[in-house]
């Protein structure tokens, strides 16, 4: 009677243990699917969840996709995890996808983000410090406006506002390329002291590399605060369900606009690798991991911050 007794108040009491989230999440959540649109921060901010993913015993698997493509992966469950949502230049194309519930914000991993058209410093001093100041010089500027990928949302906008002739554009341009390809161009157009205006934002070691003025007046665009952004954390629909250990890792991972300057910093000027980048980093602020593991543990149940700290020599 006893020893029934006994067994009965053991398994009473492991019933009030959290289940492990090798228990929790369902087998296909040993592989997280991330996508990125070929831009520096969100190559940083992969590194780092990759990291952290793999020393909980998870395999990070990241692939290359614009936006659009990126949000449709997560429609159609090829994707898991998006941490790129800038919003609110995005909205346009993620409002389709939250409206049907196919993909889930989850979270908001950096909320003190800048995303907005920018100027050299000799050009704001020259008299350009506003949208409205563009079509005023538009002959320096070669009737041009520097951005990002083909597709991407904020060119969509830029060319809508061209259409428009809003600011009193008149036979503007958008010169569309890649993240690279857009910096070169500033950086040549820098070492000659000619007049360039390109989409800049923040974090990314172009603020620390460039001289920039922010232009003001592109709120209806870009959003107020000079284009003061947040950047969202979208997953597919059914994820938190299926790996709930994973989704609440997502939902706390918060990201700063210091740290993430220093990885870019890391992978541009020092050429390592991101993930190299994002190691040293989180090296050097393992209190992070206070508030992004908080309740999270291995895939076989232990305890993270141990695993992590010790992938990272900590």
């Amino acid at each position: 009677m006893i020893k029934r007794l006994t067994t009965l108040m053991l398994l009473a009491s492991a019933s009030l243990l959290p289940l492990s989230s090798f228990a929790a999440d369902e087998a296909r959540c040993a592989t997280v699917n991330q996508s990125d649109p070929g831009w520096t921060d969100i190559a940083a901010t992969n590194a780092v969840s990759g990291v952290v993913l793999n020393a909980l015993g998870y395999q990070q698997k990241v692939q290359n996709l614009s936006v659009a493509l990126a949000f449709q992966g997560l429609k159609t469950g090829q994707l898991d995890v998006f941490l790129g949502n800038w919003m609110p230049a995005q909205a346009p194309v993620i409002g389709k996808f939250t409206e049907d519930g196919s993909v889930k914000v989850v979270a908001a991993n950096l909320p003190a983000a800048k995303f907005t058209l920018a100027v050299p410093d000799y050009v704001a001093a020259a008299g350009v410090k506003d949208f409205a100041d563009l079509q005023k010089y538009a002959d320096k500027f070669e009737h041009k406006i520097y951005g990002i990928a083909p597709g991407a949302p904020a060119n969509q906008n830029i060319k809508k506002m061209i259409d428009k002739h809003d600011y009193g554009l008149q036979n503007w341009d958008l010169v569309e390329s890649s993240e690279s390809g857009m910096l070169a161009q500033v950086t040549r157009a820098v070492n000659r002291q000619q007049w360039i205006v390109f989409l800049g934002w923040e974090p990314h070691a172009m603020n620390t590399r460039f001289k920039l003025t922010y232009l003001s007046g592109g709120d209806a665009w870009f959003g107020p605060h000079y284009g003061s952004a947040t950047v969202n954390t979208v997953t597919r629909k059914d994820f938190a369900s299926q790996c709930p250990n994973l989704n609440r890792f997502f939902t706390q991972l918060k990201f700063d606009v210091p740290l993430e300057n220093a990885i870019i910093t890391r992978v541009l000027d020092d050429k390592q690798t991101p993930e190299a980048a994002a190691r040293v980093e989180l090296a050097k602020r393992p209190e992070l991991l206070n508030g992004w593991l908080n309740g999270v543990t291995t895939r076989s149940g232990q305890p993270a911050q141990d695993a992590v700290k010790k992938a990272l020599g900590i």
